[in-house]
């Protein structure tokens, strides 16, 4: 699904109306009727309910005002508080605080709208009776500089409700600048935010997307050849995505172990062997066929009598200190050719030359394509010019942004601050795909496009999770590697899944890298239906 700037939103609605036809009015009309639907779904019929809407006298206004009258018609009272004057208004927004004010004439105390001139009149008209659910029309997706006066009087008085009642926003929340993720002053803290058409950047990516509470997207006429025709390169990614590559990589009935794909693992080193087998049960879990983990000579033992007895493991060559050492490349190398996937980094240790060398040469020699995970990226830190991917033999690199910052020589604060900039101007400079990891995980293609990753909890802020995904993308690569991308999206989505139902588990606190892995399964399920079950 594709996600809008201001400006790619405003041009398909332009088109909507001039190209398609489609008035503005009408437009205006299904969105209202988009935000109350999506309010009693999720939280019941509002008939015989009390709502206060809060309006700008803005277009996003103007669709509060269509809400307000659709509320009335379902059987709710209604307050519209407007901030500003109707005679100010202009457009679809002024015939709808027009049709507003026609409505409040006849129907007395049920329907309500009242022009506000301070915040001490604001306060007490909201205060004239209990309201159950409150509705967001302030500001839309122009909003550039911070709210101030009575609008950020407005904002906190609908935070100071958000404790107890819900409070909707209508296309963005209110106070947030919609081509934004950072915050720019205070802003709504929505439980529930209808955007139309499609998202905006600020209600996908945080910490502005914090405050948007459940997202819902809602369709009101715009056709999807102007979606996807709008330039932009930011996409989130849905489940139907997942499901669709799940259903065209499903194994046949008849299938053997070797026809599930084959991935190789080399990770570990004295004393982090938990990485190794993490990423090893992460590649099996996610449905390969045969899983070998090659690891330091005096690791392997280590690695071979864990829990993990589904996994083959390989001895290789080691440092004085118990790291893979770089005389083991060729072994490497005849290993990873009789695999479909090489999985590298993770335990490995990137502090002595000999495992730079070791990795290096891994990457430059490579034959298969290659996931470089932790201490591999750290060993190719800063990445030389001539390691490039391809679509044969493409390179998936799984940094943190701690690991980003390393490889791009730019401080941390700055790849925090520019994910979506960074993560897709090295995915193209190096023609890689870049999993760039966080909060709303980004995946950047080598052609530029950016796939935020909706899954995914701050349980998994915890010691090995991010080996679990660098083993899932592994196995789903080793599985169906004609479109890497693809299956990176998948595996992203699908261990961020996972993590979600081991956290409704085990509570986000207690939970561990592990358990992701231990309820891969049930995301499959989740994901590709009763296929996946017997």
């Amino acid at each position: 699904m594709k996600v809008l700037t201001a400006a790619e939103m405003g041009e398909v609605d332009r088109l909507t109306t001039e190209a398609y036809l489609v008035p503005g009015i009408l437009l205006m009309e299904q969105a209202a009727a988009r935000t109350v639907e999506a309010a009693e779904k999720r939280f019941g019929s509002l008939s015989g309910k009390s709502a206060l809407v809060v309006c700008g006298k803005g277009n996003n206004g103007g669709d509060g005002a269509a809400i307000a009258r659709q509320l009335y018609l379902r059987g709710a009272s209604v307050d519209v508080l407007l901030l500003g004057r109707i005679a100010d208004s202009k457009g679809d927004a002024r015939i709808n605080f027009e049709i507003a004010r026609q409505i409040a004439a006849s129907a007395g105390r049920e329907f309500r709208i009242v022009e506000i001139d301070s915040f001490e009149q604001f306060r007490e008209h909201a205060a004239s009776r209990p309201h159950d659910i409150f509705f967001d029309a302030i500001f839309g997706t122009g909003l550039a500089r911070p709210a101030e006066g009575i609008f950020e009087q407005a904002i906190e008085f609908l935070n100071d409700c958000s404790r107890t009642s819900p409070v909707v926003s209508v296309d963005i929340p209110s106070g947030i600048a919609s081509d934004s993720a950072e915050l720019i002053g205070p802003a709504v803290r929505a439980h529930l935010t209808v955007t139309f058409t499609a998202p905006k950047v600020a209600n996908v990516l945080p910490p502005a997307a914090d405050h948007s509470g459940e997202l819902v997207v809602g369709r009101i006429g715009s056709p999807d050849e102007l979606i996807n025709s709008s330039g932009s390169r930011l996409n989130l990614v849905e489940q139907d995505y997942v499901k669709r590559w799940l259903d065209a990589s499903r194994r046949s009935p008849h299938a053997n172990k070797g026809d599930a794909g084959k991935v190789l693992v080399v990770a570990g080193s004295r004393g982090k062997t938990g990485a190794a087998c993490l990423v090893g049960e992460g590649a099996i879990r996610a449905g390969a066929g045969l899983v070998t983990i090659a690891t330091p000579e005096s690791s392997q033992p280590v690695v071979a009598s864990s829990s993990l007895a589904e996994c083959m493991t390989e001895p290789l060559e080691e440092t004085a200190s118990g790291s893979v050492a770089r005389e083991a490349l060729d072994r490497l190398i005849e290993l990873a050719y009789e695999r479909d996937v090489l999985a590298i980094g993770p335990g490995l240790g990137s502090s002595e030359e000999s495992t730079q060398t070791l990795v290096h040469g891994a990457a430059i020699n490579r034959q298969r394509p290659m996931v470089i995970d932790a201490d591999g990226l750290n060993s190719l830190a800063p990445w030389a010019d001539n390691l490039r991917g391809s679509a044969d033999l493409p390179l998936i690199l799984t940094p943190h942004p701690g690991e980003m910052a390393r490889l791009t020589g730019k401080p941390i604060h700055f790849i925090l601050q520019n994910r979506v900039e960074v993560a897709r101007a090295f995915a193209t400079t190096h023609s890689a795909i870049v999993v760039l990891k966080g909060s709303r995980t980004l995946i950047a293609a080598p052609d530029g496009e950016v796939y935020i990753n909706p899954t995914g909890n701050a349980g998994m802020a915890t010691g090995g999770t991010g080996d679990v995904l660098t083993g899932i993308i592994a196995g789903l690569l080793a599985q169906k590697t004609d479109d890497p991308l693809a299956a990176t999206i998948a595996a992203v989505y699908l261990h961020g899944l996972a993590g979600d139902i081991a956290a409704s588990r085990a509570g986000i606190r207690a939970m561990i890298a592990s358990d992701i892995s231990a309820h891969l399964g049930e995301a499959f399920a989740r994901v590709g239906g009763s296929e996946e079950m017997l």
